[in-house]
């Protein structure tokens, strides 16, 4: 199946949409405070599933019914749905008769969200359907949308077609206005030859696995940059516990680098993989790519992963193919070094 320009189009509206009545969703579900909304509700093989994920489940499964077209049958991959239930939308086709797989993260930086620490992001993607072969890489249309926190009035919202670059708007969440368009944005991820003096970061959000991702990173600064990444002039880390949350800081030319390898280091250390990042998380990495942005797999490649709920992810993003030249055979070596990669 080929996709007219129009039907692009309209599948995106559609994603911007729902990301859009998922947000309201969740803001409105605020006011029941965060004791209840921070009570876990279930733990999957994927993630721990907070209550306030299943209001944003709740909102997904009504706006589908609601809004989805009957004319495209599309199976739903989220977090939260079990990995061998197969749900389609419109109600009653079947597996067979789908035409798209569309894959989200109903709620992605849960954690800081729940405490008003952090914005959240509401990530989904869609691929034509190829069954189990379907890949993260078949995306052809991306949106990730902000959940602010109490604190904030604005919401960005960034989508992408694959070939046609990206669409950026924010949102003023006060607004009443039944049809807001929001304004455009114009981000640009960093131009920055260097990592020196910006932020380059190494997610280590858990207690497992910190002492051998630090003796990684150190090896790398020290192998790029020598000791001028360890005296006055430096590197910064910034973690901020969502991969969406990651990706919008390169979009926009906060971060020079991000390095997601925990599945990598719990592998060597025998650590449970569960908390790590999953198709879903990263299923957004088309309009980090439209962008111009450079992401991977961290020892190089495409991130070639099924649409599905538990594979493990490793990735490393680059702000731009400068620093992707000067960080990839250096990161390399120092993952073969302490992981004893080949």
């Amino acid at each position: 199946m080929k996709l007219s320009q129009a039907s692009k189009k309209q599948l995106r509206d559609l994603l911007c949409e729902l990301g859009i009545y998922i947000r309201e969703a969740v803001c409105k579900s605020r006011s029941l405070g965060i004791s209840k909304l921070s009570r876990i509700s279930a733990i999957t093989a994927s993630d721990t599933i907070f209550a306030i994920d299943r209001v944003s489940e709740k909102a997904i499964f009504a706006w589908f019914e609601k809004s989805w077209p009957k004319k495209w049958p599309v199976q739903l991959v989220m977090e939260g749905i079990d990995e061998e239930e197969k749900v389609v939308f419109p109600r009653g086709a079947t597996l067979a008769q789908t035409v798209f797989k569309c894959i989200l993260d109903p709620i992605d930086g849960t954690r800081g969200l729940m405490y008003d620490k952090r914005s959240a992001w509401i990530l989904s993607g869609i691929a034509l359907q190829r069954g189990d072969a379907t890949q993260l890489e078949d995306i052809c249309i991306a949106v990730m949308t902000e959940i602010p926190t109490t604190r904030q009035w604005r919401s960005d919202q960034i989508s992408a077609i694959k070939g046609q670059g990206i669409n950026a708007r924010c949102f003023d969440t006060r607004s009443k206005a039944k049809h807001n368009a929001g304004r455009v944005l114009n981000l640009k991820a960093s131009r920055a030859k260097n990592c020196i003096n910006g932020f380059a970061s190494f997610a280590r959000f858990f207690p497992q696995g910190k002492a051998i991702t630090s003796r990684i990173e150190e090896s790398l600064w020290r192998n790029v940059y020598g000791e001028e990444a360890f005296s006055g002039s430096t590197i910064f880390e910034d973690q901020y516990i969502s991969t969406g949350g990651q990706l919008y800081e390169l979009l926009c030319g906060h971060d020079r680098a991000v390095f997601d390898i925990r599945p990598l280091v719990f592998t060597k250390i025998r650590a449970s993989a569960s908390l790590v990042c999953h198709p879903y998380d990263i299923c957004t990495q088309l309009i980090l790519l439209e962008a111009g942005a450079v992401i991977e797999h961290p020892m190089g490649g495409g991130i070639k992963v099924p649409l599905d709920t538990t594979t493990a992810v490793a990735w490393v993003g680059y702000a731009n193919k400068s620093i992707a030249r000067k960080l990839r055979a250096p990161l390399r070596r120092a993952l073969r070094k302490e992981l004893k990669l080949k």
